[in-house]
Order: C-alpha cells, then structure tokens, then sequence
C-alpha cells in the first residue's frame, strides 16, 4: 500500500493527487493508495481519500504502507523516515498557489541531500522516483533533540 500524505495545511495540493491517479491509470501505480487529503478538495475512483483522521489511525497508515508519498512538510517526512519508510517527498510550491511560500522545497532537499528521503519539485519527475524507490534504502534518521536539550541544560547550570 502507499499512503499518500498532505497535511492539514488550508490550500489545495491537487497537482499531487493528480499526478498519483494519472500513474494509477497508465499502471505505473498498480498498488492501493490511500490519502490523507486535508483541506485539498478532490474525487477520486482510484484512490481511497480520507480528509482527516486521527494520530493513531496516521500511525496504523505509516506502519502499514510500502511507500510514503507526502508533502513536504517537516512532521510527515519525519515520522515517515524514522519508522525506516521509503519517503518520496513532494514540495507545495507558491507559483501553483499551493502554500505561501516555496520552504518545503528547502525542507525536502535537506532530507534528500542526507539521504533520508527522495524528494521532488515539478510532478513529472514523479515516476522516475518511484522507480527509484524500489531500490532506494533510506539513511536512518538521527535527532538531534538530545544533543539540544543538552546543550539548553548545561547553559542553564553554567548561569
């Protein structure tokens, strides 16, 4: 199964969902996909669309899929490579009033340039990274939260 991931955020991200069932039908996609669709408002026979769920059901989705396919923001991509997923990321891109800026692209090259995630920009280079993800292992993800914490803590007993 591939779970397919946009987030909660107000705008529309269709050019994903369109680019997903566009493969489902030429057969590249031959899988189920599910989605977490959000705000992004779309009909779909192909792909079982859920617009919201609860955090327990996103976790039974993660464990469950193949592939995550997501947004690229911060919160999926993570919980996706720290459960060891194949991530493939999508940036929300300004120019296509998908977000409000073009940060997720940053955020996804970052993930990408370390290895953790494939990660794309413009929808027809989709395919090419599923068929790089068949054989793509994900550099397992390390955060940096402790090392921070620590860092926090000792300021505080140097004062």
């Amino acid at each position: 199964m591939i779970f397919v991931v946009l987030g909660t955020h107000e705008l529309p991200f269709t050019r994903l969902l369109e680019e997903v069932e566009r493969l489902q039908k030429e057969e590249v996609i031959t899988e189920e996909v599910v989605v977490q669709v959000g705000h992004t408002p779309y009909k779909s026979e192909t792909m079982k669309l859920i617009p919201f769920m609860s955090y327990a059901d996103m976790e039974a989705y993660f464990d469950q899929a193949r592939l995550i396919i997501t947004h690229a923001g911060t919160g999926s991509i993570i919980t996706g490579v720290k459960k060891g997923k194949t991530v493939i990321a999508a940036a929300r891109l300004e120019k296509y009033g998908e977000h409000n800026d073009d940060h997720q692209i940053e955020i996804s090259e970052t993930f990408s340039n370390k290895g953790h995630i494939l990660s794309v920009v413009e929808m027809e280079d989709l395919e090419s990274k599923l068929e790089e993800a068949k054989s793509f292992e994900p550099v397992p993800f390390e955060s940096g939260r402790d090392r921070m914490i620590g860092l926090i803590d000792d300021f505080i007993k140097s004062i």
